[in-house]
């Protein structure tokens, strides 16, 4: 039986044809863009070398584009990019993390937890006395905490660039007054700055700094002024079993760390999507939210989902979480952790005895 229209036939598949080699040369785009930061960003020490190695692979990478219009060159060209992007890959996988270099003070000494049952010893807990942010006097010290002891998580959002951008931590509470605070951030060596775009690229080790309130909160509120930093305190609602489960992967992750470095990334393992991925452990986690990439809503999202108190709407809940007045007033004092909840006190007793499904929370 005759076709009734092989005129359609044809334009389709033309058309799919077309439509295959728009998605593959924009692949092929977005191949040479990351390549060329890649060289770029990480490439020889001689910059004159990094750039004109940076520039060659996004010329053969537009070249290979522009074949794609040429059947007769099609598949010659792309055969060629390829195996110079296998060479980039064989080069970027050489690139491995490492414990042993020359860091900033603020991230020389890592921390680990001897783990005896719900017994856990952690050891070089941070808590530096500072006179500003760039000078203080770095000390340590250990601690051991009981897991059963455990009565409540906080999450700490900081906030310099508007409120799109925060970083955020999580604080654990335990009976006795003693917080032990986390912090996922870059480990910097000595006089190397932060970029966000150098974080996409294996420039920064992942590091969690483990510390006394009175370090990683303080010198948030009272020490940082260019630009200064506004801090807010949320207690966390939830069955205080998935806390327990949460320190504890905590504690992994920073004894993994110490035995085998990772890179940190701008994107996937950062400050807020590794908060996101280690409470994946517990049931009813939250899904992926665009807001967790903007991490200024991460409160916000939390609040939204239950997580956080919802007998007041948010934002009069971020007014009443910001701390920083509460620390500057604390400073330096040994109650400084119970100083700044004054007034959240009562929230967090209220939520830790509420009763939730086992759905309700993934911190």
């Amino acid at each position: 039986m005759r076709e009734k229209n092989p005129g359609r036939g044809f334009l389709l598949k033309r058309t799919g044809k077309l439509v295959g080699i728009l998605f593959l040369g924009l692949l092929l785009l977005g191949v040479a863009v990351w390549g060329v930061l890649a060289i770029h960003t990480v490439g020889p020490e001689s910059a004159t070398l990094r750039t004109a190695l940076a520039g060659g692979f996004g010329l053969c990478g537009l070249g290979a584009v522009a074949a794609l219009a040429s059947p007769r060159l099609r598949w010659l060209a792309l055969a060629g990019f390829l195996i110079l992007f296998g060479i980039v890959l064989a080069w970027w996988s050489t690139l491995k993390p490492a414990n042993d270099l020359v860091w900033e003070r603020e991230v020389a000494v890592l921390s680990y937890a001897d783990i005896e049952g719900d017994l856990f010893t952690v050891h070089n807990i941070r808590n530096f006395d500072y006179r500003s942010e760039t000078d203080f006097t770095p000390a340590y010290y250990d601690k051991t905490f009981d897991l059963k002891r455990l009565k409540s998580v906080d999450l700490i959002a900081s906030y310099w660039m508007g409120p799109a951008i925060a970083h955020t931590l999580l604080s654990f509470g335990f009976d006795g007054g003693d917080y032990l605070a986390i912090s996922i951030e870059t480990r910097k060596e000595q006089g190397e700055g932060y970029s966000t775009l150098k974080g996409f690229f294996k420039q920064y080790e992942l590091f969690y700094v483990v510390a006394d309130e009175r370090d990683v909160i303080r010198v948030r509120t009272n020490y940082r002024d260019n630009p200064p930093e506004d801090v807010y305190l949320y207690p966390v609602h939830g069955p205080i079993e998935n806390g327990r489960r949460l320190f504890l992967e905590y504690m992994r992750k920073i004894n993994a760390l110490k035995e085998e470095p990772e890179f940190y990334n701008t994107l996937t393992t950062n400050c807020t999507t590794a908060i996101w991925q280690n409470p994946r452990i517990n049931p009813g986690h939250l899904p992926f939210s665009w807001k967790l990439l903007l991490s200024g809503h991460v409160p916000e999202y939390l609040h939204e989902a239950g997580r956080l108190n919802t007998r007041v709407p948010f934002p009069e809940l971020q007014r009443r979480s910001h701390i920083n007045a509460k620390a500057r007033e604390a400073d330096q004092a040994v109650d400084f952790s119970q100083r700044i909840r004054r007034g959240l006190e009562a929230e967090a007793e209220v939520i830790t005895q509420e009763t939730y499904t086992p759905t309700s929370l993934s911190f």
